[in-house]
């Protein structure tokens, strides 16, 4: 049996706690954004199509903090200086290649080659027809300094990342790669639109690349 007297308190102190409770829930929400996940959309076509324009992500904050990034993992990262468009601190979107220490190279052969191995990139770009991107719009042959990554979009043709920057600064390579400190976070999902939901594993061409001498 409820007691007449306590059900106004108890209506009356949920409307009180229900400010604290908002708060808290914002306040959670705030730091969960901050420092472990984070939606992102994709404005372009440089990844296409294993990521399309106005897919949204969902970015691990948290998973650099414990490790090094790995080759193959798509990253979230603050832009160079030299590869923005817009206004400071652009964030882009590309695959990890080449790790500190990674030989990366093209020769018109068909493939990248990583570390004396020939990469399988069954993600690269198709266009309707079948037609794929062919891995580099140019022969190049790098290592990748320590501390800095070499990143490339699945659609090699509409992508500015390394290789672009690469040419693009007379073959620098500290302006072609990117610094570990810049990555945002590993994009692990597509959760929207609905029917592409996916998780971005990592390709298994990569498990064939040994580590850099």
């Amino acid at each position: 049996m409820i007691d007449e007297q306590t059900e106004p308190k108890r209506k009356s102190s949920f409307w009180r706690e229900l400010p604290i409770l908002l708060g808290v829930a914002i306040l959670v929400a705030v730091l969960v954004r901050a420092f472990v996940l984070q939606t992102f959309y994709i404005p372009s076509p440089s990844m296409e199509h294993t990521l399309n324009v106005l897919d949204r992500v969902l970015v691990n904050k948290l998973v650099y903090d414990f490790r090094e990034p790995k080759r193959g993992e798509i990253i979230v990262f603050e832009a160079p200086r030299e590869w923005q468009s817009g206004a400071e601190g652009e964030d882009f979107i590309k695959r990890i290649i080449g790790t500190p220490g990674d030989h990366v190279q093209y020769t018109g052969t068909g493939k990248l080659i990583v570390n004396g191995v020939p990469l399988d990139e069954p993600y690269i770009y198709k266009d309707s027809d079948g037609t794929q991107d062919p891995p580099a719009s140019t022969n190049f042959d790098i290592v990748v300094p320590e501390g800095r990554l070499w990143v490339m979009g699945d659609h090699r043709a509409a992508s500015g990342d390394s290789l672009e920057h690469y040419q693009d600064s007379d073959h620098n390579i500290t302006e072609a790669t990117i610094t570990e400190d810049s990555v945002v976070g590993r994009a692990f999902t597509v959760f929207w639109p609905v029917s592409r939901a996916t998780w971005l594993s990592v390709p298994d061409g990569f498990d064939a690349i040994p580590d850099a001498k």
